[in-house]
């Protein structure tokens, strides 16, 4: 897919409406993980750094009440957004208007104006996320170009991405959205092989459209996590009270017998009684989960299968924990997989955002794999090779 990237624009004076994902997780206030922000930063000063004017906006949280205003407002992350850009932001705490317009026409080359939270246009009627005509066309008028690098809105069309690209000159990629089309895109469309799939999290329903689209283009799909006890039950083994999706045993049968032997289960785990870390564990064979026992991660022996199935992959495309990671009794399983990616060789290793991306940022593990994904909706989207709108409203090169 050969996409305009913002580097195929002239942006000196232009005008740049620049919409990024600056969704970042807060608690009472204060901006707990800032790396969504540090992602955009390239693409940011790149606009400014070559005489364009930056006007930055994004959306935050979900807003139902005129309370969810007051919460989800982006001046804190405005500020945040200050500090590591190293320039004065020009906060405008509005989505339209006057004070907005006359702030963007003041503007000077290299300058950074960020708008308001784009979802505050949601609290009448869903104008941001349900793609308003009059509103994308709005905010394209406040603009020259428009550039996208919001890779985990881009599997919606909102007025801020499809609403705006509808209606001005000229729409590109940042180099974030172009580092995802290139990583995701790339995998799904053409991989290096052997290609090896990594699938976790806790529900099969999640993921069948990745599991089926997978099963076409995988060598090898490695499943842990929760979904495990779902294909586990399927092929008639108890799973105790291990999470499990008693309505798609059928759909897990389906999607073994499709696979031809290419979905790997575990073949141990680590079980509790108690969903706690203080609840003594113990590590058993799958076929031996007792009544009342939990699996909570993936066991050592399925951990040393999985790795030597990951060690051959020459691309690999991994989403979802092993087990529930946040509790160290059971963070072993998702452990051991960064330490796989980490040690392969010359090849293309890709984190599909959500909690497996979490997971490798706290464990010390983001710099040694080829891309982790801001995305988690859009990347399991991408993934299942649907088209994003997000995507495909930049202009082809």
């Amino acid at each position: 897919m050969s996409k305009k990237v913002v580097t195929d624009l002239d942006v000196k004076g232009k005008k740049v409406l620049m919409r990024v994902d600056f969704n970042v997780p807060m608690k009472n206030g204060v901006i707990t993980d800032d790396n969504r922000i540090r992602e955009a930063l390239p693409t940011i000063k790149y606009v400014i750094d070559n005489g364009g004017k930056a006007i930055v906006f994004s959306h935050l949280g979900r807003i139902k009440t005129a309370e969810d205003k007051l919460t989800n407002t982006l001046a804190p992350v405005a500020k945040r957004f200050e500090e590591l850009v190293g320039k004065t932001v020009k906060f405008i705490p509005e989505t339209r208007g006057k004070a907005l317009e006359d702030a963007i026409n003041q503007m000077q080359n290299g300058d950074i104006l960020m708008f308001e939270n784009t979802r505050f246009e949601d609290l009448e009627g869903k104008k941001e996320s349900g793609n308003d005509p009059e509103l994308g066309k709005y905010w394209a008028s406040l603009g020259d170009v428009f550039v996208n690098d919001a890779f985990g809105t881009a599997h919606r069309a909102h007025a801020s991405n499809v609403g705006i690209a509808s209606n001005i000159a000229e729409t590109a990629a940042g180099f974030l959205l172009e580092k995802e089309i290139k990583f995701i895109g790339g995998a799904v469309d053409n991989p290096v092989r052997p290609f090896v799939a990594i699938l976790g999290g806790s529900k099969v329903s999640d993921k069948i459209g990745v599991i089926e689209s997978l099963i076409e283009k995988a060598d090898k799909i490695l499943v842990g996590g929760g979904m495990m006890f779902t294909f586990l039950a399927a092929l008639g083994k108890n799973v105790g009270a291990s999470k499990c999706e008693a309505d798609k045993l059928d759909l897990a049968k389906d999607l073994l017998t499709k696979a031809s032997g290419k979905i790997v289960l575990p073949v141990d785990t680590v079980v509790t009684t108690e969903f706690s870390n203080d609840t003594p564990f113990q590590t058993v064979s799958v076929n031996d989960i007792k009544e009342g026992q939990m699996g909570l991660d993936i066991g050592p022996e399925t951990l040393k299968e999985f790795t030597n199935i990951i060690s051959t992959a020459k691309t690999v495309v991994w989403n979802g924990p092993m087990g529930v990671f946040e509790m160290s009794n059971y963070a072993k399983g998702t452990v051991g997989i960064c330490e796989a990616l980490a040690n392969l060789n010359n090849a293309t290793t890709i984190i599909g955002g959500g909690d497996s991306a979490a997971a490798a940022i706290q464990f010390g593990y983001a710099s040694k794999v080829s891309h982790i994904s801001t995305g988690g909706g859009a990347s399991l989207e991408y993934l299942e090779g649907k088209t994003l709108p997000g995507v495909a409203c930049v202009d082809d090169k």
